[in-house]
């Protein structure tokens, strides 16, 4: 398939599909004429990039995890130790970053429920 249709079809923009071959994410064919060529199977990469962005990871860092996350289908791969351990500092970077949310989420809640406390006419 076309660039532009992997892009249809991933909700991806060209300028990003080109960016993520750049960055090792993704690879093309090309056509004697120079033009970009993907297997079917760069449908679920480029869904698979899109969450690791998603989840924080940098383009380098999804680059170094992608070939240990699973096969051409989507299905899971042996996952090495190292592999295992980057994931898990990833996940705990998230939890953090939950918790810290949370946690701002509650002194906003605190701050509206004072001025709304504030705003409310007196009882008779």
């Amino acid at each position: 398939m076309g660039i532009g249709e992997l892009a249809r079809r991933t909700g991806v923009s060209e300028r990003s599909l080109r960016y993520y071959e750049q960055q090792g994410l993704l690879t093309a064919e090309r056509t004697p004429g120079g033009q970009r060529r993907y297997p079917e199977r760069a449908v679920h990469r480029v869904v698979r990039v899109q969450e690791l962005f998603a989840a924080g990871l940098c383009s380098s860092k999804i680059a170094e995890l992608l070939p240990g996350l699973g096969d051409a289908d989507g299905g899971p791969s042996a996952a090495t130790p190292a592999l295992l351990g980057q994931l898990a500092v990833e996940r705990a970077r998230l939890d953090r970053m939950i918790a810290e949310l949370r946690a701002n989420r509650e002194v906003l809640d605190q701050v509206i429920d004072a001025a709304a406390e504030r705003t409310r006419p007196p009882a008779d």
